[in-house]
């Protein structure tokens, strides 16, 4: 049987919708998972019941994280929110880390599994962080545009140690306008960005609860890094 993983809804507001990426589920599939997409929902019972119909949460990109839930206000008009997304990624973190159950995030995903651990976040980069470092790519997303640097001894590292280039150096492509700012009590730090970004985050105490920044959702296609990423996951899963 394969490993059954929840990926998280992304929300349409204009359109009152949910919907999904293709990668998310074509990348899960190919490492050998058998994704779904749960509905989004506050209800504990239900949050639950996705929580006990699944091996492995996967924390997907989307919405920014409202400022809130890290004791702050929004700073900026353009800021979008889904609260339920919040409540519910939040409440299965929760379970996840009580069974010790797999979690991935990607982008959003890191930035929430942060939240949940106390951490803070830039609520926008461009206003409140200084650096030339290309954070938030144009079309087409599968390809790199910066380098991030894998620490040794993370898991990340022993994942990639075969495909890291010269001083643990990994390029990834980048979307994203909100990222850590202090780190949450209980994570380490898996790589860094060129302008020193925490880009990668795993939780030590938990058998498998990682998050990267980047989106190998758009890359696994030409890229053994993503592969292997998201391979370890299911693998952790299985």
């Amino acid at each position: 049987m394969k490993p059954v993983i929840a990926v998280m809804p992304l929300v349409d507001d204009a359109r009152d919708s949910y919907w999904m990426l293709p990668g998310y589920f074509d990348a899960l599939r190919q490492a050998g998972a058998l994704p779904f997409m749960p509905a989004l929902t506050r209800d504990a019972d239900e949050i639950e019941q996705i929580f006990s119909m699944c091996d492995g949460l996967l924390l997907t990109g989307g919405h920014d994280v409202h400022p809130i839930r890290y004791g702050q206000q929004p700073r900026y008009p353009d800021m979008e929110f889904s609260e339920a997304r919040d409540e519910m990624e939040l409440r299965l973190l929760a379970l996840a880390l009580a069974a010790d159950k797999p979690v991935f995030g990607i982008c959003r995903g890191l930035q929430i599994m942060n939240v949940f651990f106390g951490g803070t976040l830039y609520q926008d980069l461009p206003h409140e962080f200084d650096s030339d470092v290309d954070h938030h790519q144009r079309p087409p997303y599968d390809r790199t545009v910066h380098d991030v640097r894998v620490v040794q001894g993370s898991p990340l590292h022993d994942v990639l140690a075969a495909t890291l280039g010269e001083d643990g150096v990994l390029p990834v492509n980048s979307y994203h306008h909100q990222a850590v700012r202090k780190l949450g009590e209980g994570l380490r730090p898996m790589a860094i960005s060129e302008d020193g970004l925490v880009e990668a985050v795993y939780a030590p105490a938990s058998t498998f609860v990682q998050a990267v920044q980047w989106h190998p959702e758009f890359l696994h296609g030409s890229d053994e890094a993503s592969r292997r990423i998201l391979r370890a996951f299911t693998g952790a899963c299985s």
